[in-house]
């Protein structure tokens, strides 16, 4: 079978992964080339702590997966994984008891996390100020990658070492062609869209409405800084912020509520005030493909057409089971259970909504 993947961020390099992997031939195709978009420029985070069983059952697979990668494929291109674990913080004991559901859905699904009083949260996390916290959740588990860019060229670079083409074209229209579909003037057996928001556009044409809009995210970093001032990586979620101290020493902080460096400011140091002289000039700037539910669209659109879009800002994450799944589906393999909760259709009812989008 012959599978153009149009899109070569780490969705797609992950589906081309799974597809040559099970004897496809595959060509990926990208207007600018391997990670030019979302997936250049995220932070590479790795957890398992989600609020519905679909995000915590592909985070599982994909967490699992991305452990073994070095070893099980041994690139030139490679980063360090380190289990820092994740802290999520709540002012607001409603938070908090959405933090309690979820650690019992993921407790279920054999996720070592568990809730914390401020105290604990503290104890876990040196230079806090607990004061105004109802508490926390951690997984001491969860972590990043030190390198995440170099986790995408690792893909890419499997990819073609395994015979499938990486090519910079952009795609401007998905037709079908027979039994086959066109990427205008190049027919395959099947298709693989994992352009981000740009699936939207791509689908259109063919009277498929993805519920996807851009909504602009900004990181903030500092330089190198000598000293260890943060661990674990913190989310404060009823205060809008998130901040890790990197391998290299820099800071990354980010505002989920906007772009403020100010408000970043004040909140962080309200809540670390060890870190109240580390500036954070550096920017990027990029944005997140939110669907309505903070599920991605992992999908079926007709036969020999899937879709994987949608993530909400953690395609990273679940990269590797996505691309388990489209590869599974274009293949006629049978799909794991949580993929029904990622269909187009369930819009048209009232899906769960995601509530730990960060």
């Amino acid at each position: 079978m012959r599978v153009g993947v149009v899109g070569a961020g780490i969705s797609g390099l992950s589906i081309a992964l799974h597809l040559l992997e099970r004897g496809a031939s595959v060509t990926v195709l990208d207007r600018s080339g391997v990670g030019a978009g979302a997936s250049g420029i995220q932070p590479g985070g790795v957890r398992r702590q989600w609020s519905t069983r679909a995000n915590c059952l592909m985070a599982s697979e994909s967490f699992a997966f991305y452990r073994a990668f070095q070893e099980r494929f041994r690139t030139r291109a490679s980063a360090r994984f380190d289990p820092c674990g994740y802290v999520f913080l709540a002012d607001a004991e409603s938070t908090l008891a959405g933090f309690a559901a979820a650690v019992g859905l993921q407790n279920e699904l054999g996720i070592p996390s568990r809730l914390l009083t401020p105290a604990e949260a503290a104890a876990l996390v040196p230079g806090l100020d607990p004061a105004g916290l109802a508490g926390g959740a951690t997984c001491a588990e969860d972590g990043y990658f030190d390198r995440p860019q170099a986790v995408v060229e690792a893909f890419a670079e499997v990819v073609s070492s395994r015979d499938g083409t990486i090519e910079i074209a952009e795609v401007r229209a998905i037709a079908p062609d027979g039994s086959g579909w066109r990427l205008d003037d190049v027919t395959f057996d099947a298709v693989a869209v994992a352009a981000g928001s740009e699936s939207r556009r791509l689908l259109g044409p063919l009277g498929v409405d993805l519920p996807i809009v851009d909504e602009p995210r900004t990181l903030f970093l500092s330089e190198p800084v000598r000293e260890r001032l943060l661990e674990p990586l913190v989310i404060a979620v009823d205060r809008g912020v998130a901040a890790k101290q990197l391998a290299d020493g820099r800071l990354l902080a980010s505002d989920v509520r906007g772009a403020s460096r100010q408000r970043l400011r004040e909140e962080l140091d309200r809540l670390l005030p060890a870190l109240h002289y580390v500036a954070l000039p550096i920017e990027a700037t990029g944005s997140y493909d939110l669907t309505p539910d903070g599920q991605p669209i992992v999908d079926r659109i007709e036969d020999g057409l899937w879709v994987a879009a949608g993530f909400s800002g953690h395609g990273f994450m679940v990269a590797p089971s996505t691309g388990r799944v489209v590869a599974d589906g274009l293949l006629g393999r049978d799909l794991p259970e949580w993929r029904d909760a990622l269909r187009l259709d369930r819009f048209d009812r009232r899906p769960i909504a995601e509530t730990q989008v960060i």
